[in-house]
Parts: structure tokens; C-alpha cells; sequence
């Protein structure tokens, strides 16, 4: 009876000491703005940081403002969100207070978007043609990128007979799906990766005075708060490793589309490509 309890005392004192290998190495606090983009590509990070590394992660959804904000003030951890160059103000005032880790995507694009029907390719039509568009142009919340660069688009274009009208990234797709229903003239503001491009025959108008930039410079940066290298080392060179492709961040927005919660489909890829996620843990 002695050596069955000592022999069970043992086997307690195991588990025990085995305990912290499978305690969390550490909270991770990461913001990011819910655009489909943006949800693909901060679930997939957590899901490497929970899945892969033994951290545990939360995810903070704010508006494009505050996440910098909070990146700056050391509030949170990271984000893999800063689209370049449509946020370049949001960056300009904190860049300083916080460390850029460079491009975690490369070739994203923005702009006017119609469907393929339109028969306009031009921003520069657009006022000639406004009473077909019911003189609006569907954007989404007013704080993003994309807005800003929309206003300046009206405005360098002479666009006095469109209007931008606030919505959200939800709305914004929905009044597209409406409109290309009944065959309608719609446009919106629209970027590259979504989901929207695999669904429906889509096309940006072209923008002679290159207010949306270049779509060569578009980037997406990671950004991390000031002394995460030495709090968390290994969380530092995971995000500054991370980086993928549009088409790659597409898979993971079309399984969300289709109905999948965004960790399941973030865990999803990264099961499928665990080569691409070896390198990034290296």
C-alpha cells in the first residue's frame, strides 16, 4: 500500500512539474480595423501566436485612428494593418512613438471601383455621367484611407456633381451587390485584396492624375510598440518575418466569405501552408 501511494505522489509530482510547458508563454494584444482584409490578416497571425508559439492573443477591432494611437502608446502589442499609401497621415503623426517593421504584403491598390459593364473607364466621366450613378459615390466609414484619398479625388478631379457617401465596409459591398442585381451604374471606393474581386467582374476606373497612387507602392506595414523586441523576442521576429500575398490573403477572406469563422479559416491556412509559416518562425 506504501509503494502505490509514493508511486502516485510520483506520478502527482510529474504533472505538476509539467504543468508550466503547457501554461501561455504570455498575452499578446494586437488592434486592427474589421475590413475583411484586415480580419483575414490579424486572425491568421493570432492564430500562428496560439496554435504555434503557446502565446495567448487578443484582438482588438477599432477604427483606423485609434489603432495607431494605441500602437503608439504602447496600449497594445502590434498590428499588421497600415496600408500605404492611403493611411500615410495616421502614420506621420505616430511613427515616431512606434517601430515599423516594413511591408507584411506588397501590390495592394485602391480607387474607384464600377462594375465591368459601366461602359465609363475614367474617373474624369464620372461627372458626366453622375445623374447614372444617382450623383453618388458608396464609400465606408469616414476615418479610413481610402476616404481621404476619395475627398481628394473629388476635389482634384472637380467632381462637383458626385457626392461620397459614409457607410461601412458592410454596406459598401452590399449597395454594390444591389446594384449590379438590377444591372445599375454603381461605384464605390474599393481596394485590393477583397473578396468583392473574386465575386463579381469588377474594374477600377483609371486615374490619370495618380490620386490613389501607384499601385506598385501599395503596401500593407506591420507596426509594433516601442520595446516589444526586448519584452517579447520571439513575438517580435514572428511579425517582423510575417508576410504574404494578396492572393494568399484572399484564400483565408473567401472561406469567411462563404461562411467559415475567421480563426477556424485562419487555422485552416495556416495547417495548409505550414512550410510558409516554418519560415516565418524561424
Amino acid at each position: 500500500m506504501k509503494k502505490v501511494i509514493v508511486s502516485v505522489m510520483a506520478m502527482v509530482l510529474c504533472l505538476a512539474m509539467a504543468l508550466p510547458a503547457f501554461a501561455s508563454k504570455g498575452e499578446v494584444e494586437l488592434a486592427y480595423v474589421e475590413w475583411s482584409s484586415e480580419v483575414a490578416s490579424t486572425n491568421v497571425v493570432k492564430a500562428v501566436l496560439q496554435e504555434r508559439m503557446g502565446y495567448e492573443c487578443e484582438i482588438i477591432p477599432v477604427s483606423v485612428g485609434p489603432m495607431y494611437a494605441a500602437v503608439a502608446a504602447g496600449d497594445v502589442d502590434g498590428m499588421v494593418s497600415s496600408w500605404q499609401p492611403i493611411q500615410s497621415d495616421n502614420l506621420k503623426r505616430t511613427e515616431k512613438d512606434l517601430v515599423n517593421l516594413g511591408p507584411n504584403m506588397v501590390g495592394v491598390q485602391s480607387g474607384f471601383v464600377v462594375p465591368s459593364y459601366v461602359t465609363i473607364d475614367s474617373i474624369e466621366e464620372l461627372n458626366a455621367n453622375a445623374d447614372k450613378f444617382d450623383g453618388e459615390i458608396i464609400g465606408i466609414d469616414p476615418g479610413a484611407g481610402v476616404m481621404q484619398q476619395a475627398d481628394n479625388a473629388i476635389e482634384q478631379y472637380g467632381l462637383d456633381e458626385m457626392e461620397l457617401v459614409d457607410s461601412t465596409g458592410a454596406m459598401m459591398t452590399a449597395a454594390l451587390k444591389d446594384g449590379i442585381r438590377r444591372n445599375d451604374w454603381v461605384v464605390v471606393t474599393g481596394w485590393t485584396p477583397h473578396w468583392k474581386w473574386g465575386t463579381w467582374d469588377l474594374k477600377y476606373l483609371k486615374d490619370p492624375k495618380n490620386v490613389f497612387g501607384d499601385p506598385e507602392d501599395g503596401t500593407i506595414l506591420t507596426l509594433v510598440r516601442k520595446g516589444l523586441d526586448s519584452d517579447m523576442p520571439e513575438v517580435h521576429a514572428f511579425l517582423d518575418n510575417f508576410q504574404w500575398t494578396p492572393d494568399e490573403m484572399a484564400e483565408v477572406m473567401v472561406w469567411i466569405r462563404e461562411g467559415m469563422e475567421p480563426y477556424d479559416a485562419a487555422k485552416k491556412y495556416i495547417e495548409k501552408h505550414k512550410e510558409q509559416v516554418d519560415g516565418w518562425l524561424k
